[in-house]
Protein backbone atom coordinates (compact mmCIF):
# COMPACT_ATOMS: atom_id res chain seq x y z
CA UNK A 1 0.00 0.00 0.00
CA UNK A 2 1.26 3.15 -0.84
CA UNK A 3 0.49 7.07 -0.60
CA UNK A 4 -1.07 6.86 -4.76
CA UNK A 5 -3.42 4.04 -3.71
CA UNK A 6 -4.75 5.67 -0.62
CA UNK A 7 -5.65 8.71 -2.55
CA UNK A 8 -7.50 6.13 -5.52
CA UNK A 9 -9.61 5.09 -2.51
CA UNK A 10 -10.02 8.12 -0.95
CA UNK A 11 -12.36 8.58 -4.49
CA UNK A 12 -14.80 6.55 -2.95
CA UNK A 13 -15.79 9.30 -0.21
CA UNK A 14 -17.94 11.77 -1.78
CA UNK A 15 -18.72 15.43 -0.96
CA UNK A 16 -21.51 15.57 0.86
CA UNK A 17 -24.76 15.85 -1.42
CA UNK A 18 -22.86 15.50 -3.96
CA UNK A 19 -21.43 12.54 -6.74
CA UNK A 20 -17.82 14.03 -7.15
CA UNK A 21 -15.40 12.58 -4.75
CA UNK A 22 -12.80 15.03 -1.89
CA UNK A 23 -10.01 14.06 -4.24
CA UNK A 24 -10.72 15.52 -7.64
CA UNK A 25 -12.01 18.57 -4.85
CA UNK A 26 -8.85 18.87 -3.70
CA UNK A 27 -9.23 18.78 -0.50
CA UNK A 28 -6.87 15.54 0.09
CA UNK A 29 -3.33 18.00 1.16
CA UNK A 30 -1.69 15.15 2.84
CA UNK A 31 -1.02 11.32 2.13
CA UNK A 32 1.67 9.22 4.10
CA UNK A 33 2.27 5.53 4.67
CA UNK A 34 4.73 3.82 6.54
CA UNK A 35 4.42 0.24 6.84
CA UNK A 36 0.61 -0.31 8.34
CA UNK A 37 0.45 3.36 9.48
CA UNK A 38 -1.81 5.77 7.25
CA UNK A 39 -1.96 9.60 8.00
CA UNK A 40 -4.33 11.87 6.37
CA UNK A 41 -4.70 15.43 6.28
CA UNK A 42 -7.98 16.53 4.34
CA UNK A 43 -8.82 20.49 4.67
CA UNK A 44 -11.35 22.29 3.04
CA UNK A 45 -13.83 25.62 3.07
CA UNK A 46 -17.49 25.47 3.48
CA UNK A 47 -20.41 27.27 5.31
CA UNK A 48 -22.07 23.63 6.38
CA UNK A 49 -20.60 22.99 9.72
CA UNK A 50 -22.25 19.15 8.72
CA UNK A 51 -19.60 18.68 6.20
CA UNK A 52 -16.63 17.79 8.11
CA UNK A 53 -18.09 14.78 10.27
CA UNK A 54 -19.23 13.16 7.19
CA UNK A 55 -16.48 13.39 5.35
CA UNK A 56 -14.23 12.44 7.92
CA UNK A 57 -16.84 9.42 9.10
CA UNK A 58 -16.62 7.85 4.94
CA UNK A 59 -12.83 8.54 4.99
CA UNK A 60 -12.10 7.08 8.26
CA UNK A 61 -14.06 3.47 7.34
CA UNK A 62 -12.83 4.07 3.92
CA UNK A 63 -8.88 4.02 5.35
CA UNK A 64 -9.39 1.53 8.44
CA UNK A 65 -10.79 -1.01 5.27
CA UNK A 66 -7.76 -1.35 3.34
CA UNK A 67 -5.66 -4.39 2.87
CA UNK A 68 -2.60 -3.98 5.39
CA UNK A 69 -3.82 -1.39 7.41
CA UNK A 70 -3.45 -1.45 11.36
CA UNK A 71 -3.46 2.78 11.99
CA UNK A 72 -5.13 5.18 10.53
CA UNK A 73 -4.20 9.13 11.46
CA UNK A 74 -6.86 11.02 9.70
CA UNK A 75 -7.45 15.04 10.36
CA UNK A 76 -9.84 17.25 8.81
CA UNK A 77 -9.82 21.14 9.16
CA UNK A 78 -13.49 22.58 7.59
CA UNK A 79 -12.88 26.65 7.94
CA UNK A 80 -15.36 28.66 7.28
CA UNK A 81 -15.72 30.67 3.47
CA UNK A 82 -12.91 33.49 2.74
CA UNK A 83 -14.60 36.46 4.71
CA UNK A 84 -16.62 35.00 7.39
CA UNK A 85 -15.85 34.04 10.84
CA UNK A 86 -18.71 31.86 11.27
CA UNK A 87 -21.49 29.60 9.17
CA UNK A 88 -24.33 31.58 7.96
CA UNK A 89 -27.67 30.29 9.03
CA UNK A 90 -29.26 28.41 6.33
CA UNK A 91 -32.16 31.26 5.34
CA UNK A 92 -34.30 28.31 3.50
CA UNK A 93 -34.51 25.33 5.66
CA UNK A 94 -37.19 23.37 3.74
CA UNK A 95 -35.12 23.74 1.07
CA UNK A 96 -32.57 20.64 0.17
CA UNK A 97 -30.73 21.62 -2.85
CA UNK A 98 -29.98 24.81 -4.32
CA UNK A 99 -28.34 25.16 -7.61
CA UNK A 100 -27.44 27.95 -9.43
CA UNK A 101 -27.17 28.61 -12.80
CA UNK A 102 -24.97 31.23 -13.80
CA UNK A 103 -22.68 32.55 -16.95
CA UNK A 104 -19.97 34.76 -17.12
CA UNK A 105 -21.52 36.81 -19.80
CA UNK A 106 -25.04 37.73 -20.96
CA UNK A 107 -26.66 36.23 -24.21
CA UNK A 108 -26.03 33.01 -23.79
CA UNK A 109 -29.28 32.07 -23.04
CA UNK A 110 -28.91 31.05 -19.33
CA UNK A 111 -32.47 31.93 -18.08
CA UNK A 112 -33.81 29.87 -20.56
CA UNK A 113 -31.43 26.90 -19.37
CA UNK A 114 -32.44 27.88 -15.90
CA UNK A 115 -36.32 28.19 -16.72
CA UNK A 116 -35.64 24.63 -18.59
CA UNK A 117 -34.14 23.09 -16.34
CA UNK A 118 -36.52 23.63 -13.37
CA UNK A 119 -39.06 22.37 -15.56
CA UNK A 120 -37.51 18.99 -16.43
CA UNK A 121 -36.41 18.90 -12.85
CA UNK A 122 -40.39 19.01 -11.89
CA UNK A 123 -41.25 16.35 -14.67
CA UNK A 124 -38.53 14.22 -13.43
CA UNK A 125 -40.84 14.14 -9.92
CA UNK A 126 -38.77 17.19 -7.83
CA UNK A 127 -40.71 19.73 -6.14
CA UNK A 128 -38.84 23.04 -7.63
CA UNK A 129 -38.80 26.28 -7.07
CA UNK A 130 -37.01 28.79 -9.50
CA UNK A 131 -35.79 32.17 -7.67
CA UNK A 132 -35.10 35.01 -10.47
CA UNK A 133 -31.40 36.70 -9.49
CA UNK A 134 -31.16 38.14 -12.58
CA UNK A 135 -31.71 41.48 -10.85
CA UNK A 136 -31.16 43.79 -14.06
CA UNK A 137 -33.02 41.52 -16.12
CA UNK A 138 -35.86 39.78 -15.15
CA UNK A 139 -37.18 37.16 -17.36
CA UNK A 140 -38.89 34.11 -15.48
CA UNK A 141 -42.34 35.58 -14.61
CA UNK A 142 -42.94 36.08 -18.50
CA UNK A 143 -40.99 32.49 -19.66
CA UNK A 144 -42.67 30.34 -16.95
CA UNK A 145 -46.44 31.90 -17.96
CA UNK A 146 -46.74 33.29 -14.56
CA UNK A 147 -49.99 35.61 -14.43
CA UNK A 148 -50.40 36.80 -11.17
CA UNK A 149 -48.50 38.93 -8.59
CA UNK A 150 -47.60 37.21 -5.64
CA UNK A 151 -49.50 37.55 -2.24
CA UNK A 152 -48.28 37.87 1.19
CA UNK A 153 -49.82 35.12 3.88
CA UNK A 154 -50.58 35.58 7.55
CA UNK A 155 -46.96 35.91 8.35
CA UNK A 156 -46.44 38.56 6.12
CA UNK A 157 -44.47 36.38 3.96
CA UNK A 158 -44.17 36.59 -0.04
CA UNK A 159 -45.83 33.38 -1.40
CA UNK A 160 -44.27 32.41 -4.95
CA UNK A 161 -46.18 32.39 -8.11
CA UNK A 162 -47.10 28.89 -9.76
CA UNK A 163 -45.35 28.69 -13.37
CA UNK A 164 -46.17 25.39 -14.71
CA UNK A 165 -46.40 23.99 -11.67
CA UNK A 166 -43.00 25.58 -10.32
CA UNK A 167 -42.77 28.30 -7.29
CA UNK A 168 -41.38 30.81 -8.80
CA UNK A 169 -40.26 33.89 -7.46
CA UNK A 170 -38.84 37.48 -9.32
CA UNK A 171 -38.66 41.09 -9.37
CA UNK A 172 -40.27 41.20 -12.62
CA UNK A 173 -43.36 40.61 -10.27
CA UNK A 174 -42.85 43.69 -8.42
CA UNK A 175 -42.14 46.55 -11.06
CA UNK A 176 -43.22 47.33 -14.02
CA UNK A 177 -42.15 46.05 -17.55
CA UNK A 178 -41.09 48.78 -18.72
CA UNK A 179 -38.89 50.23 -15.79
CA UNK A 180 -35.19 50.05 -15.97
CA UNK A 181 -33.54 49.01 -12.61
CA UNK A 182 -31.04 50.98 -12.09
CA UNK A 183 -29.96 50.20 -8.85
CA UNK A 184 -26.26 50.33 -6.66
CA UNK A 185 -24.63 47.39 -4.98
CA UNK A 186 -26.27 47.51 -1.73
CA UNK A 187 -29.63 47.89 -2.98
CA UNK A 188 -29.22 44.80 -5.12
CA UNK A 189 -27.42 42.56 -1.99
CA UNK A 190 -31.19 43.72 -0.48
CA UNK A 191 -33.37 42.90 -2.49
CA UNK A 192 -31.69 39.47 -2.91
CA UNK A 193 -32.42 39.12 0.46
CA UNK A 194 -35.39 39.79 0.94
CA UNK A 195 -36.09 37.18 -1.75
CA UNK A 196 -34.17 34.76 0.70
CA UNK A 197 -35.30 35.74 4.37
CA UNK A 198 -39.04 37.16 3.47
CA UNK A 199 -40.34 34.76 0.65
CA UNK A 200 -42.36 31.40 1.78
CA UNK A 201 -40.58 29.00 0.03
CA UNK A 202 -42.02 26.07 2.24
CA UNK A 203 -40.26 22.20 1.35
CA UNK A 204 -38.78 22.18 -1.73
CA UNK A 205 -36.31 19.35 -3.34
CA UNK A 206 -34.65 21.87 -5.48
CA UNK A 207 -34.14 25.36 -5.46
CA UNK A 208 -32.68 26.68 -9.40
CA UNK A 209 -31.30 30.37 -8.94
CA UNK A 210 -31.30 32.40 -12.08
CA UNK A 211 -27.91 34.34 -11.33
CA UNK A 212 -27.31 37.88 -13.51
CA UNK A 213 -24.30 36.95 -15.60
CA UNK A 214 -20.75 37.89 -14.20
CA UNK A 215 -19.36 38.13 -10.97
CA UNK A 216 -20.69 40.85 -9.45
CA UNK A 217 -22.64 41.89 -6.27
CA UNK A 218 -25.44 39.76 -6.80
CA UNK A 219 -23.28 36.52 -7.27
CA UNK A 220 -21.70 37.11 -4.05
CA UNK A 221 -24.37 38.00 -2.09
CA UNK A 222 -26.14 34.66 -3.29
CA UNK A 223 -23.02 32.92 -2.37
CA UNK A 224 -22.25 34.56 0.76
CA UNK A 225 -25.82 34.26 2.15
CA UNK A 226 -27.04 30.96 0.62
CA UNK A 227 -25.41 27.35 1.34
CA UNK A 228 -25.51 26.69 -2.63
CA UNK A 229 -24.54 23.19 -3.30
CA UNK A 230 -23.43 23.62 -6.95
CA UNK A 231 -23.20 25.73 -9.67
CA UNK A 232 -23.76 25.16 -13.47
CA UNK A 233 -22.11 27.28 -16.15
CA UNK A 234 -23.83 28.23 -19.23
CA UNK A 235 -22.00 29.02 -22.44
CA UNK A 236 -22.08 28.86 -26.05
CA UNK A 237 -19.57 27.14 -28.21
CA UNK A 238 -18.00 31.13 -29.43
CA UNK A 239 -14.59 31.49 -27.80
CA UNK A 240 -15.38 35.26 -26.44
CA UNK A 241 -18.23 33.15 -24.33
CA UNK A 242 -15.84 31.04 -23.09
CA UNK A 243 -13.09 33.27 -22.05
CA UNK A 244 -15.99 34.92 -19.77
CA UNK A 245 -17.58 31.35 -18.79
CA UNK A 246 -14.14 30.40 -17.33
CA UNK A 247 -14.11 33.67 -15.10
CA UNK A 248 -17.18 32.23 -14.10
CA UNK A 249 -16.18 29.14 -13.00
CA UNK A 250 -13.38 30.27 -11.17
CA UNK A 251 -15.64 32.89 -9.21
CA UNK A 252 -17.41 29.71 -8.10
CA UNK A 253 -14.41 27.90 -7.35
CA UNK A 254 -12.89 30.92 -5.20
CA UNK A 255 -16.03 31.13 -2.86
CA UNK A 256 -16.18 27.16 -2.49
CA UNK A 257 -19.20 26.65 -3.92
CA UNK A 258 -19.01 23.55 -6.19
CA UNK A 259 -19.37 23.41 -10.08
CA UNK A 260 -21.17 20.98 -11.22
CA UNK A 261 -20.34 21.68 -14.68
CA UNK A 262 -20.69 23.54 -17.92
CA UNK A 263 -23.54 23.33 -20.06
CA UNK A 264 -22.81 24.48 -23.54
CA UNK A 265 -26.03 26.18 -25.08
CA UNK A 266 -26.55 26.74 -29.09
CA UNK A 267 -24.49 24.56 -30.06
CA UNK A 268 -26.19 23.52 -33.78
CA UNK A 269 -28.68 23.95 -35.42
CA UNK A 270 -30.99 21.75 -37.85
CA UNK A 271 -32.47 22.78 -40.81
CA UNK A 272 -36.67 22.14 -40.25
CA UNK A 273 -36.52 21.98 -44.13
CA UNK A 274 -33.61 20.11 -45.06
CA UNK A 275 -32.34 18.23 -42.14
CA UNK A 276 -28.71 19.81 -42.36
CA UNK A 277 -26.67 20.37 -38.75
CA UNK A 278 -24.83 23.49 -39.13
CA UNK A 279 -22.57 24.95 -36.51
CA UNK A 280 -23.36 28.72 -36.17
CA UNK A 281 -21.08 29.73 -33.11
CA UNK A 282 -18.80 26.62 -33.60
CA UNK A 283 -19.09 23.29 -31.28
CA UNK A 284 -17.78 21.62 -28.80
CA UNK A 285 -15.51 24.90 -27.10
CA UNK A 286 -18.62 23.98 -24.08
CA UNK A 287 -17.04 20.73 -23.33
CA UNK A 288 -12.73 21.48 -24.23
CA UNK A 289 -13.49 24.17 -21.13
CA UNK A 290 -14.64 21.56 -18.89
CA UNK A 291 -12.11 19.13 -19.78
CA UNK A 292 -9.03 21.60 -19.33
CA UNK A 293 -11.03 23.44 -15.72
CA UNK A 294 -11.08 19.55 -14.13
CA UNK A 295 -15.08 19.74 -14.35
CA UNK A 296 -17.80 17.76 -15.98
CA UNK A 297 -19.17 18.51 -18.92
CA UNK A 298 -23.23 18.25 -18.43
CA UNK A 299 -24.43 18.28 -22.48
CA UNK A 300 -25.29 20.48 -25.53
CA UNK A 301 -28.77 22.29 -25.95
CA UNK A 302 -29.33 22.78 -29.86
CA UNK A 303 -30.73 26.25 -31.26
CA UNK A 304 -34.57 25.90 -32.20
CA UNK A 305 -37.27 28.45 -32.73
CA UNK A 306 -39.34 26.48 -30.34
CA UNK A 307 -37.26 27.66 -27.56
CA UNK A 308 -37.61 31.16 -28.25
CA UNK A 309 -41.62 31.06 -28.97
CA UNK A 310 -42.35 28.95 -25.93
CA UNK A 311 -40.16 31.11 -23.70
CA UNK A 312 -42.66 34.42 -25.09
CA UNK A 313 -45.51 32.64 -24.58
CA UNK A 314 -45.08 31.74 -21.11
CA UNK A 315 -44.48 27.76 -21.92
CA UNK A 316 -41.03 26.26 -21.83
CA UNK A 317 -40.10 23.95 -24.89
CA UNK A 318 -39.70 21.49 -22.26
CA UNK A 319 -43.33 21.49 -21.87
CA UNK A 320 -44.65 23.25 -25.12
CA UNK A 321 -42.31 20.56 -27.55
CA UNK A 322 -41.47 17.82 -25.35
CA UNK A 323 -40.40 15.66 -28.64
CA UNK A 324 -37.79 18.12 -29.78
CA UNK A 325 -34.52 17.49 -30.08
CA UNK A 326 -34.01 20.57 -27.41
CA UNK A 327 -36.46 19.44 -25.07
CA UNK A 328 -34.94 16.02 -25.00
CA UNK A 329 -31.94 17.82 -23.95
CA UNK A 330 -32.82 20.09 -21.47
CA UNK A 331 -34.59 16.55 -19.52
CA UNK A 332 -30.66 15.06 -19.99
CA UNK A 333 -29.44 17.69 -18.66
CA UNK A 334 -32.10 17.56 -15.68
CA UNK A 335 -31.37 13.71 -15.31
CA UNK A 336 -27.61 14.34 -15.03
CA UNK A 337 -27.69 16.85 -12.83
CA UNK A 338 -30.41 14.67 -10.30
CA UNK A 339 -27.64 11.82 -10.87
CA UNK A 340 -24.66 14.75 -9.64
CA UNK A 341 -26.82 16.10 -6.71
CA UNK A 342 -27.00 12.31 -5.61
CA UNK A 343 -30.91 12.39 -4.09
CA UNK A 344 -34.07 11.31 -5.56
CA UNK A 345 -37.16 13.63 -5.28
CA UNK A 346 -38.90 13.15 -1.66
CA UNK A 347 -41.58 15.76 -1.71
CA UNK A 348 -43.98 14.04 -3.98
CA UNK A 349 -47.48 13.70 -2.91
CA UNK A 350 -47.08 15.92 0.34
Amino acid sequence: MDAQQVREALRRVKFPGLSRDIVSFGFVREVAVEGGSVRVRIALSSARPEVGPAIEKDARAVLEGLPGVTAVDLEVHVTPPQGETSAPPNPLPGVRTKIAVASGKGGVGKSTVAANLALALKQLGYTVGLLDADIYGPSQALMMGCRERPMVNENEKILPVDGNGVHVMSLGFLIDPDTPVIWRGPMVMKALQQFLEDVEWGTLDVLVVDLPPGTGDAQLTITQQLPLDGAVIVTTPQDVALIDARKGLAMFQKVNVPVLGVIENMSTFVCPHCGKESEIFKRGGGRRTAEQLGVPFLGEVPIDPAIVTGGDAGTPIVAAAPASAAAQAFRALAQELSGRIGRGPVTAGR
